[in-house]
């Protein structure tokens, strides 16, 4: 393995970000070409990657060829274990290690999950890592998580998941005492699962004490996107289904919309006069500005993006991913759970300690 240094005057900036290339859509050079508009905004960044398809190093910008990739492995846990020299790998220990302080994964969530868990580890008293996303609300982002770290959860993991999405909120998007509910399938105290019951009782009693964030109790699906909650909180297989349906009636209607406007002349020429506005309207429900889900939980923040982002989705991933290790996101998530007594204080049990599933 060969690394190029950072060009300049030595001396490293305070948030490096570690991005794995391998594993995007569109391949590696996309995810470089990406890292560079994030540098052109102030970014560093260290590539891992096959260094033949990454390009130069330069200024705040730095190569390490790793051109093996677990991305697409069918079990990332035992691929993170037995493959050293795989990209995601490496960036999870340039992170562990204090090279990075953030990373960004282009490729599979397990990779990036298993690869975290081994090498950076959970931070402590947590229970399981959750992947938050904040939806592309125009207006009012909502934080959805868990979006898929974890297919099966338990009314524990849930309440520390609307901690540390309450947390995300404030120091990233901004939302001072975010309103936290969790997602069922009626507004009233005892609708829902076992599950979902048992963690609104604990949120309510929680919200009480705590001023991480306020309760509004649970959130309907047709309300998710309405700015009723600012996080809604759920397990990974219900959000991670949430989430892509979502996205596909996104696309879906946009795809319409433009059908539409080119149906007939007259509607030819009301879709120019549109354009500007629709044109606006697309750019804030894509997913490519919010960069991705994030990883929290570990002791350092992670970034996951979509792998069919272009490259403008990538530079967002690692802008956020540096913003958040900026506001310390991991510390100030940790010290409200604490602050909540929301930390785990018994040794892990066996299901616990394994790694959760991948949804």
């Amino acid at each position: 393995m060969s690394a190029s240094s950072l060009v300049g005057d030595g001396r490293a900036d305070p948030v490096v970000v570690a991005v794995d290339c391998n594993g995007a859509d569109l391949g590696p050079a996309e995810v470089a070409a990406g890292a560079r508009l994030a540098v052109g905004q102030g970014a560093h960044v260290i590539l891992y990657g096959p260094a033949s398809e990454l390009g130069q190093a330069s200024e705040g910008l730095q190569i390490v060829d790793a051109p093996v990739s677990i991305a697409k492995s069918a079990d990332p846990a035992r691929a993170a274990r037995s493959t050293p020299q795989a990209s995601i790998v490496q960036c999870a220990r340039a992170l562990a290690g204090g090279q990075a302080r953030a990373l960004v994964c282009a490729g599979g969530t397990g990779a990036a999950l298993a690869a975290g868990l081994f090498n950076v580890k959970r931070a402590s008293g947590i229970y399981r890592p959750a992947l938050a996303i904040p939806l592309p609300v125009p207006g009012n982002p909502v934080t959805l998580l868990d979006v898929g770290a974890n297919a099966e959860a338990r009314r524990e993991h849930l309440v520390q998941f609307a901690f540390m999405g309450a947390a995300l909120a404030e120091a990233v998007l901004g939302v001072q005492t975010p309103r936290v509910g969790v997602l069922s399938n009626g507004e009233e105290d005892a609708r829902g699962s076992k599950l979902v019951i048992e963690t609104h009782a604990e949120l309510a009693q929680r919200a009480g004490v705590s001023d991480a964030f306020s309760f509004v109790g649970n959130i309907e699906g047709d309300a998710l996107l309405s700015g009723v909650a600012d996080v809604v909180v759920t397990d990974g297989l219900t959000g991670n289904i949430a989430l892509k349906l979502i996205e596909g009636v996104s696309q879906t209607m946009l795809r319409a919309i433009r059908e539409a406007a080119l149906s007939s002349p007259r509607s030819q020429l009301g879709g120019l006069l549109l354009r500007p506005a629709l044109r606006s309207f697309a750019h804030s429900i894509d997913p490519e500005g919010q960069g991705g889900a994030y990883l929290l939980g570990l002791r350092a923040l992670a970034v996951v993006p979509h792998g069919r982002f272009t490259r403008h989705g990538f530079a967002q991933a690692i802008l956020r991913a540096r913003r958040g290790a900026t506001e310390d996101l991991t510390a100030r998530t940790h010290a409200a759970l604490s602050a909540a007594g929301a930390l785990r204080t018994r040794a892990l049990s066996a299901q616990d300690a394994s790694l959760p599933p991948i949804s």
